[in-house]
């Protein structure tokens, strides 16, 4: 039996997703103690683009392994960068929720139901570039805070729908609430998205050991080639950028995995969609592939700076965007994780 100090964010979604680590790791014999951390995102509630989106929930919890004061970390996947941290591992990827975003409306409405100048909260660059490229006539409003928050804001009346990760409402129990599961093929989510990374030590053997048991294969390979991709676009979890991959068994019992991504910008003048297929154990080659692919296609140009118009006023008065279009922050890709 080892005694494992696991850390985590206060939030209610963050203490759920550990108790659920935590509970796995207690029905394999071990004894687990929950310690609560408190990181720049969860005090700051500026915009994440604005402190450099990328990392910033992660870092005082990296903090907190690196100097003994916790031995295991759990963090969502798509929030944390994808560039190595030193002295540090992802010892295990457990099986991922639906990956899938989730709409909570008014009204029980779906977003094809919503009226034209409707408002939809989210504070993601990618969602709102979607839901430009869709063109539905909506509007977003920049919003941030933790899940109760968020949906207060639809029952409160202040807009008519929020966007959220589906695995979060889920591993919440509130699964009820959302009023239609967007498809990939309207919406593809964050690279990450749904998965868990569990992060110890790199010199801690025993802990390895442990936390490797749950380990799932299929989800570690498709967050390979979505991070990737990420990786290879010089991209962080802020910039405009889609990617789902499926792991699926072929009728000669290969595994097979398609990746599939969206870059776009956020005013809906960019739209580029780009997919590959190969067998599972490329794929991180197919990530970095697809991201060629999508350069070559014109990513580089959507993800580079332009110039901000005012926003033209919204029919019938209703609110404008007020979500900035968005930019990267360069990376190596050379330094990305193998």
């Amino acid at each position: 039996m080892t005694r494992i100090r696991l850390g985590t964010r206060r939030s209610h979604l963050a203490t759920t997703q550990s108790g659920l680590v935590a509970d796995q790791l207690r029905a394999l014999g071990h004894e687990v103690e929950l310690v609560e951390i408190v990181t720049e995102g969860d005090t700051n509630l500026a915009p994440l683009v604005s402190m450099g989106g990328t990392g910033v929930f992660a870092t005082a919890i990296r903090h907190a392994l690196l100097t003994g004061r916790i031995d295991l970390a759990v963090h969502s996947l798509k929030d944390l960068p994808v560039l190595p941290y030193d002295g540090l591992t992802i010892a295990a990827i457990p099986a991922r929720e639906d990956a899938r975003d989730a709409l909570v409306a008014r009204d029980g409405l779906t977003l094809g139901e919503l009226p034209e100048g409707a408002v939809i909260g989210t504070g993601s660059p990618r969602r709102e570039a979607q839901l430009a490229a869709l063109g539905l006539g909506v509007q977003v409003r920049a919003i941030r805070g933790n899940v109760d928050t968020r949906i207060g804001l639809v029952t409160s009346g202040e807009v008519d729908a929020v966007i959220l990760a589906r695995a979060g409402l889920v591993r919440l129990g509130r699964a009820a609430e959302i009023t239609e599961t967007l498809e990939p093929v309207q919406m593809l989510p964050a690279p990450g998205q749904g998965a868990l990374a569990l992060e110890i030590r790199s010199d801690d053997a025993e802990l390895a050991v442990a936390v490797a048991a749950l380990d799932h294969a299929d989800t570690r390979a498709a967050v390979t080639a979505e991070r990737a991709l990420l990786c290879a676009l010089e991209a962080g979890c802020s910039a405009p950028i889609g990617a789902l991959a499926e792991v699926s068994e072929e009728l000669d019992g290969s595994l097979e995995i398609s990746l599939r991504s969206f870059v776009g910008r956020t005013d809906g003048s960019f739209d580029l969609r780009r997919s590959v297929t190969g067998p599972v154990e490329t794929a991180q080659q197919l990530g970095e592939q697809l991201a060629q692919v999508l350069l070559q296609d014109g990513a580089r140009d959507a993800m580079s700076p332009r110039p901000e118009a005012p926003p033209d006023p919204a029919p019938g008065g209703a609110l404008p965007s007020t979500t900035p279009v968005t930019t990267f922050v360069p990376t190596s890709a050379a330094e990305c994780e193998s």
